[in-house]
């Protein structure tokens, strides 16, 4: 998609407030997509009350970009990884490089990094290998996971049993998966990110039948910007961009799956995002 295709405004009925302040704890911003505007799009995202970014890194690249953005702008963060796809990539120095990163203030993830045996970019044995090493940078750092999980359910479930004891907290990141792999991801006590996946009448039935199921202290919203565009939005505009002020519209359909108010899902995933994260409280940001 080219930049221009992507409007500088969003339409009036894509405005939508959430009734507290929100967490995104998954957006690209370092994408292409967002280099022609990415201070409106954070503008817009404050606009939305979406008041907390937690910026993914999925490579070196990207995590060093994210960790600057972290630096320039208040309410956001990084996290810093080797996504699957790139695990083909991993070899000394580039493990050096992360554990530089993860030791930077801005830095509140391992991530995003695990299994995905639907593509299979890289071979599920580079995969593992580069998974393991990320583990184990986690457990020597004490820092959260931010993981990615693709068609590999069984496999991760398998791995993050191993390094439970080890690793503070983990995060599966959009998660998309079927009953047995949410609750083999529950009873190892993980958190669960959810995306406008749920907004997706083609694909997304199972989970609006799995959300009641998540505990609110094991919850947490995100939008994967620019990607996974909700397909309940009540308007349309140029491009398929994804961006944090439509996280509302994702609150607004998990709230109604999970049979809760917008405003308590709301406090609910922001609580624990924070306590996940260790992020400060709004009025504590500089």
């Amino acid at each position: 998609m080219a930049l221009a295709d992507f409007d500088d405004v969003l339409p009036e009925a894509l405005r939508r407030r959430a009734p507290t302040p929100l967490v995104d704890i998954g957006a690209n911003l370092t994408h292409e997509s967002f280099a022609r505007d990415r201070e409106a799009v954070i503008a817009r995202a404050r606009a939305a009350n979406v008041t907390t970014l937690i910026l993914t890194g999925t490579d070196r690249e990207h995590a060093e970009q994210a960790v600057a953005l972290a630096r320039e702008i208040p309410g956001c963060y990084a996290t810093a990884g080797v996504h699957p796809h790139d695990a083909s990539r991993w070899n000394g120095e580039l493990a050096a490089a992360m554990a530089a990163l993860h030791a930077q203030p801005e830095v509140v993830a391992v991530g995003e990094c695990g299994l995905d045996f639907n593509r299979n970019f890289s071979t599920p044995a580079e995969q593992e290998r580069a998974f393991e090493a990320q583990l184990q940078q986690a457990a020597e750092g004490r820092l959260p996971l931010f993981i990615h999980e693709r068609d590999a359910g069984r496999r991760m479930t398998e791995m993050l049993t191993h390094w439970r004891d080890d690793i503070p907290q983990a995060v599966v990141h959009c998660f998309t998966g079927e009953r047995t792999t949410l609750h083999g991801y529950l009873d190892l006590d993980l958190h669960i990110g959810l995306t406008g996946w749920i907004c997706d009448e083609r694909r997304g039935h199972h989970l609006r039948e799995l959300v009641r199921d998540i505990p609110a202290s094991r919850l947490m919203l995100e939008t994967d910007c620019p990607y996974l565009l909700p397909r309940n939005l009540p308007a349309k505009f140029k491009g398929r961009r994804h961006e944090p002020a439509l996280l509302p519209f994702i609150l607004d359909e998990i709230a109604h799956w999970r049979g809760e108010t917008p405003r308590a899902l709301a406090e609910a995933t922001s609580a624990t995002a924070r306590a996940f994260f260790a992020l400060p409280q709004p009025e504590e940001e500089s």
